[in-house]
């Protein structure tokens, strides 16, 4: 994989509802003290942000003005960029957009929502009232595939993802109030129904990422962003399809690998909740691309606790995701 440069260093960080008051929970200049210095330590060259909120303008469009804000001064802001669309045609999505940015130019790119399998169909048995039919159950969101030019015959494929949260998803005539369900039976049904989003999610990222293979079995594909579950629960399991799961060699080739493992299991977390480190946000690759990477930093210094620290400082400007970052080096 030859490359202009000595290293190239992949990065994802979800920053976590970035927007203006009242959406968001300071100032914009407040979070800029914070996530731009942040950004400026990543160096990289490409890089996979998550919630990323748009901002209404007078025309009726809506920008990523504050996203813009953040990057102003930095190397980033004359980089290529994709980003989710909004289905109106009228710009970005009103919440959780993805960005890809890239200093090497995006030749294609694509969201991918049900493009590759249909929602699966589902009847609640808990819901108020009964419905008398199965309903679709839709991704909330999509996932972005950027094709990226490396200057080469072989292309960069970067997937940037942010499946659902494992959080329970509404039933109707079963919760209380916002946080409180009625019953025990309808809080499980909804996490189950959110387990299917998430999984749902990641399998229609493996059809893409098979799809990438079968067009070219030495592929360079790299899934980066905030898979909302660490490396043994399903939803990275489907994405990364390790062959012993598989159950045979055959497909070793299309196997994704965690490029975190290159780290002792001690720094391995990206996010802390309720004093647990987990590690939810990843940089998957694929063998080809394996070939080059040198190292993975996960910037976790300063890390705080997503449920304790907002109690004790409501107003903190800092994401509660750590930026991840993997370097590659061509070594001729």
């Amino acid at each position: 994989m030859p490359m202009s440069q000595p290293t190239v260093r992949i990065a994802s960080f979800n920053l976590e509802s970035l927007d203006e008051p009242p959406r968001g929970r300071v100032t914009v200049e407040k979070r800029i003290e914070i996530l731009r210095p942040q950004l400026l330590r990543l160096r990289a060259d490409v890089l996979c942000l998550q919630e990323i909120n748009g901002q209404n303008e007078n025309d009726g469009t809506r920008s990523m003005r504050v996203l813009d804000a953040v990057l102003a001064g930095t190397g980033y802001e004359n980089y290529h960029r994709a980003h989710s669309q909004s289905p109106s045609g009228k710009g970005a999505r009103d919440r959780h957009n993805l960005v890809t940015l890239s200093r090497f130019p995006i030749t294609k790119f694509e969201e991918v929502c049900h493009t590759r399998m249909d929602p699966p169909l589902y009847r609640p048995i808990t819901q108020k009232p009964l419905q008398k039919n199965p309903t679709p159950i839709n991704w909330e969101r999509p996932v972005l595939m950027c094709q990226l030019d490396l200057g080469t015959n072989n292309p960069l494929h970067v997937i940037n993802v942010h499946l659902r949260a494992p959080r329970a998803a509404f039933i109707s005539g079963q919760k209380k109030d916002a946080k409180s369900w009625i019953s025990m039976p309808g809080w499980a049904e909804g996490y189950f129904i959110a387990s299917l989003k998430q999984s749902g999610q990641a399998l229609e990222v493996r059809f893409l990422i098979d799809e990438i293979f079968n067009a070219n079995p030495r592929a360079l594909v790299c899934v980066a962003g905030d898979f909302n579950a660490d490396d043994h629960e399903a939803p990275v399991r489907i994405i990364r399809g390790d062959e012993d799961d598989v159950g045979s060699g055959e497909f070793a080739a299309r196997m994704l690998i965690a490029a975190e493992r290159t780290l002792p299991q001690s720094q391995r977390f990206s996010i802390i909740h309720r004093g647990k480190a987990q590690m939810f946000d990843h940089i998957l690759v694929s063998n080809d691309l394996l070939s080059w990477l040198r190292k993975t930093e996960i910037h976790n210094e300063a890390l705080g606790d997503e449920v304790a620290s907002p109690a004790a400082a409501a107003d903190a400007p800092e994401s509660y995701h750590a930026p991840i970052v993997a370097e590659f080096e061509n070594p001729l």
